[in-house]
């Protein structure tokens, strides 16, 4: 059953105009011609008689009987999905690939080096790790999953807060040496910092280090942490790290311990038409674990991670 020249196929297209906003990168992910994506676009348009986007400056923007199809397409799309991955003779393990998008340090220092488990376990996904200083679109699927310190909101998004993790401020001996060592919070004005550039901080919870002080000597700044966490190896100021970053390098000492210490959480967040895709769903529960496994660690109550 269906409608008279109604083409199922149409919806692909009316689904990646709608979450792109525009013809080219629509076309970029349909692997397809702009003019083909704005064919099928009318095509649906005439089998539904109705128009599906208003097309202004800024892009195409949904009609409200675009957003009411949108909700249907997405639904179907996610039903289609699972019929592909779960319909068969024989059940089969997880497979493909899972977009985890995530910032650079819990990225770079936590999630990837833990990657190699879930392929062990399940050598059939792969895991395409995403890091970016803002917070990757799930509506728009950009990824698949989101891990981050902040809470993403937005329609028919899941989001849970799945851990927590403790930053302390840490030195290269280097730097002690040159500087001392401070004994106390007011100390910490003589002191000169590395930190986040602040007009590039599109996510507020990475400004971590204002909820100890706003230091007056910022030597060094950079929008990646990683950077950040280099710059103080080689001696040039303190630095707030997570305990993901910096509690198991020995070329940092953690600086007035017992004073400073800010916590963060963290959010993992996944679109609700995908929450029970076999390959999703088991990346998001590996992730989950993992994190519940390591709290210890990452709060600094012991000095290393879960084996």
């Amino acid at each position: 059953m269906g409608l008279p020249g109604f083409d199922w196929g149409d919806l692909a297209f009316f689904l990646e105009l709608a979450r792109q906003g525009r013809l080219v990168p629509a076309a970029r992910r349909l692997r397809a011609d702009h003019t083909t994506v704005s064919r099928r676009v009318a095509e649906l348009e005439r089998a539904l008689h109705c128009k599906l986007f208003d097309r202004g400056p800024n892009g195409f923007v949904l009609t409200d009987a675009g957003q009411k199809l949108f909700a249907y397409a997405e639904t179907i799309e996610s039903n289609a999905t699972a019929i592909a991955e779960n319909v068969g003779g024989i059940a089969t393990a997880p497979s493909g690939d899972v977009r985890v998008a995530t910032m650079e340090g819990i990225g770079s220092f936590y999630i990837a080096p833990r990657m190699w488990k879930l392929r062990e376990a399940f050598p059939a996904i792969r895991v395409e790790l995403v890091t970016e200083r803002h917070l990757i679109n799930l509506t728009k699927r950009e990824a698949d999953i989101s891990v981050s310190f902040a809470q993403m909101k937005g329609p028919r998004l899941i989001s849970e807060n799945i851990g927590t993790f403790e930053l302390r401020l840490y030195a290269a001996p280097s730097y002690i040496q040159r500087m001392g060592l401070p004994a106390s919070l007011d100390d910490l004005d003589n002191h000169e910092f590395v930190d986040y550039i602040d007009d590039l901080v599109s996510i507020p919870e990475v400004r971590w280090l204002h909820d100890v002080l706003v230091p007056s000597k910022v030597v060094f700044q950079s929008s990646s942490m990683v950077a950040q966490h280099n710059a103080a190896v080689a001696g040039a100021g303190l630095v707030l790290l997570p305990s993901f970053s910096a509690a198991e390098d020995s070329r940092l000492l953690p600086v007035v311990p017992k004073l400073v210490s800010v916590t963060r959480s963290i959010w993992l967040t996944v679109h609700e038409d995908h929450q029970y895709l076999s390959r999703i769903k088991t990346v998001r529960r590996f992730l989950k674990q993992s994190i519940a496994d390591d709290q210890s660690f990452l709060n600094g109550l012991s000095k290393t991670r879960t084996p």
